[in-house]
């Protein structure tokens, strides 16, 4: 297993970029670079053996220092929204940057997929990998306490990508973080994904109000164009979802968060790529593409050309006190673990 490291640009206040790439035993391939602790590819093979990137994204720096649709980034320090862009912790009042209409989206305008991290290799007889860190000053996007966050991306011998995040903070703040990565198992840029066959292991989802603030209701699956329980298509009932313009639906994971669960399957049949995905976090955010347009700062990709499965604390936990905490406090540690694992049928 290999790590090679390479110039990936500049920043335009002058800090250095890395691409980092991690090889198995097989010639499997995972990059990541160090802004915004990115995915920028994975390359697996098909069912005939021909490697392709699954992973949707840019060819060099220039594409993600614009603003784009978070492709394969770490979002935080709260990914998904909170409503309002405000909070109440200790009986204070926190105001958020709002960059979503009314709300506030995956840490505002300055959040961790715009940071520079401190990158180290890591290594191992069964995996090898990237262990980064940043620091978000207190206040950054509105923020309380100072927050040191890790984030490391392993690769293993048999095609596990291995995200570990873990933080900790010197006063009571929220904390809520994912990875963006948007997967094409056909290969990016082959097309759209609604050929996809995608298995939830999820029994319910969070009811949304107009701007996707959950309402606090834990909604049913059954019987809704949501259930996934069963491998479904991506596409057989997304056009019954014309508000969203196809999914971008928090689902509740079925078991006890904090444990390692089965999430998700999804199966592409052309190439036979199978994605597994695993989790400590309780939800998982199923987006479809949606406002993918074609465009230069879209990568070309266009509506529906890549699915996200976003590992998650639920959106607006910190005003929702019956949802699972997102609350961190000195002398505790945050720590989720998502595993997803590549392989052909």
């Amino acid at each position: 297993m290999t790590i090679s490291t390479q110039d990936f640009g500049t920043t335009p206040d002058g800090k250095r970029v890395f691409l980092y790439t991690l090889k198995n035993v097989e010639g499997n391939v995972v990059k990541l670079t160090n802004y915004g602790a990115i995915i920028t590819s994975v390359e697996v093979p098909d069912r005939s053996g021909i490697k392709a990137n699954v992973s949707l994204g840019f060819p060099d720096l220039a594409g993600y220092l614009e603003r784009h649709p978070y492709f394969g980034a770490t979002v935080g320090r709260y990914c998904n929204r909170i409503a309002g862009g405000k909070f109440e912790l200790d009986g204070k009042v926190y105001s958020l940057v709002t960059n979503n209409g009314p709300n506030h989206l995956h840490g505002g305008t300055v959040g961790f997929d715009k940071l520079v991290w401190s990158a180290e290799e890591m290594k191992s007889d069964q995996e090898v990998g990237i262990r980064f860190r940043v620091t978000s000053p207190d206040g950054q996007e509105g923020y309380p306490g100072t927050l040191e966050v890790t984030a490391e991306y392993t690769w293993s011998n048999d095609n596990q990508l291995r995200i570990r995040f873990r933080a900790t903070t010197d006063k009571p703040t929220v904390v809520n973080l994912t990875n963006h990565a948007y997967w094409n198992l056909a290969g990016a840029g082959k097309g759209n994904v609604l050929n996809h066959d995608l298995q939830l292991f999820c029994e319910q989802y969070l009811a949304v109000d107009d701007t996707l603030i959950p309402t606090g209701e834990f909604a049913a699956v059954n019987g809704t164009p949501l259930d996934f329980r069963q491998p479904r298509k991506i596409g057989e009932r997304i056009a019954l979802l014309p508000a969203t313009k196809g999914y971008d639906h928090c689902y509740v994971i079925n078991g006890q968060p904090s444990k390692l669960l089965q999430t998700a399957i999804v199966r592409e049949p052309t190439s036979g790529r199978v994605l597994e995905i695993s989790t400590t976090q309780p939800g998982v955010q199923l987006y479809t593409g949606n406002h993918l347009g074609g465009t230069p700062s879209n990568g070309g990709f266009k509506q529906h050309e890549g699915f996200c499965l976003e590992t998650q604390h639920y959106p607006d936990s910190p005003n929702r006190p019956a949802f699972p905490t997102a609350v961190l406090k000195p002398g505790q540690v945050f720590e989720e673990t998502t595993i997803m694992k590549f392989s052909v049928r």
